[in-house]
């Protein structure tokens, strides 16, 4: 999986147990041996220090001291060894994937997509992005919500309007780490957008292409909910690497989840797993587990279609509240749990993509009758 060429510098006495001990630890990510996987990109000795060199297709900087310990952990039982050095990177996998303009900067895309309204979505896409970025990546997120663009708000950032260094591509907004681009940048958050399907997924696409993307591993596209134009145009228009599906426990948001991932499957994109929302509830008071709206319906759909269960989200008032206010969980509690499952999430999301398009994005144009 390793597009990056290894340099072992060991003698063959020892390169052998010591790449043996390396395979046998299971990332838990990617499910495989770390020679296996590609990440063992350099080995030498220095003395008695073993000199160990890991590149990841994912973004994992939260699991890189556990790793490391792990490691020296195993690797010292040589007689040999008495102490590693481990050196983490991160290289995202390149792709075919033939996209123009200043979305030729931009490694991966990831759609954020609910069947319907009120599960969580843009939280979840916010929320995702951050993590991205947290665990070492370089991200953006488009707010492609036409109708009721909600990013500016949750990146406390409505007050952003864009500008221009060429007089045609539009520099996205800053805030959090991310770059940002909503079409709420653009109109008054009073205004409604009263256009026709045509014109909304017309409007997608100039707010994609006229851009000024900078050099990103992924940028995450917070879809609006449903399965019409906007979600057609983007998988006619833009090479999508993956796509998460979000959905909440209750019987009624389940089967609109089922039309998202039928959907992406249709067009040829793969589902790279499902976030469930609202799964549950602890009693501030006595830490009493409940689930007001059903449960394990994400897992139910995850087993359905054989695409990973990425991660459940309580109902937590202080999601909401900090989506209010422009500091989303990540940012607001970085060392929090609620930080951490979505930080979670987006291990599983980083690696799953690296599975999937470790050589090539897919795009592919439907008919005019579909």
């Amino acid at each position: 999986m390793s597009q990056i060429a290894a340099d072992y510098r060991l003698d063959g006495a020892l390169l052998g147990p010591v790449l043996a001990l390396l395979d046998a630890h299971i990332d838990p990510y990617l499910g495989r041996g770390l020679v296996s996987a590609g990440c063992v990109t350099s080995l030498a000795m220095q003395g008695d220090r073993l000199q160990l060199g890991l590149s990841y297709p994912y973004p994992c900087s939260g699991i890189q001291a556990e790793t490391a310990g792990q490691l020296a952990t195993a690797l010292t039982r040589l007689p040999a060894i008495k102490s590693v050095d481990c050196e983490f990177s991160f290289v995202v996998p390149k792709t075919s994937a033939d996209r123009q303009g200043t979305l030729a900067r931009v490694a991966h895309i990831i759609a954020v997509a609910s069947g319907k309204g009120g599960v969580g979505k843009s939280t979840t896409a916010v929320n995702l992005a951050l993590a991205l970025a947290v665990e070492g990546a370089r991200v953006g997120i488009l707010d492609a919500d036409i109708y009721g663009p909600s990013i500016p708000l949750m990146l406390g950032i409505a007050d952003f309007q864009p500008q221009s260094d060429d007089g045609v591509h539009m520099n996205p907004a800053r805030a959090h780490g991310i770059c940002a681009q909503s079409i709420g940048f653009i109109i008054n958050e009073e205004q409604a957008a009263v256009w026709r399907g045509p014109m909304a997924a017309g409007a997608l696409a100039q707010l994609i292409n006229e851009t000024a993307w900078p050099e990103l591993d992924y940028l995450v596209v917070d879809m609006p909910p449903g399965t019409g134009d906007i979600q057609l145009t983007l998988s006619q228009k833009v090479a999508v690497s993956g796509a998460v599906v979000v959905t909440t426990p209750q019987d009624i948001a389940l089967l609109d989840a089922k039309k998202g991932v039928n959907l992406f499957q249709k067009v040829n994109i793969p589902v790279l797993g499902i976030v469930e929302n609202m799964s549950y509830h602890l009693c501030p008071a006595c830490g009493h587990k409940e689930h007001p709206f059903g449960a394990h319906g994400g897992d139910k759909i995850a087993q359905r279609y054989g695409v990973p269960m990425l991660g459940a989200l309580p109902l937590n008032i202080r999601i909401r509240e900090g989506m209010d206010v422009g500091q989303p969980s990540v940012v607001a509690e970085p060392s929090g749990e609620l930080a951490a499952i979505y930080r979670e999430i987006a291990r599983k999301v980083g690696a799953q993509l690296a599975l999937s398009h470790s050589q090539s994005g897919v795009s592919i144009s439907l008919s005019d009758d579909e």
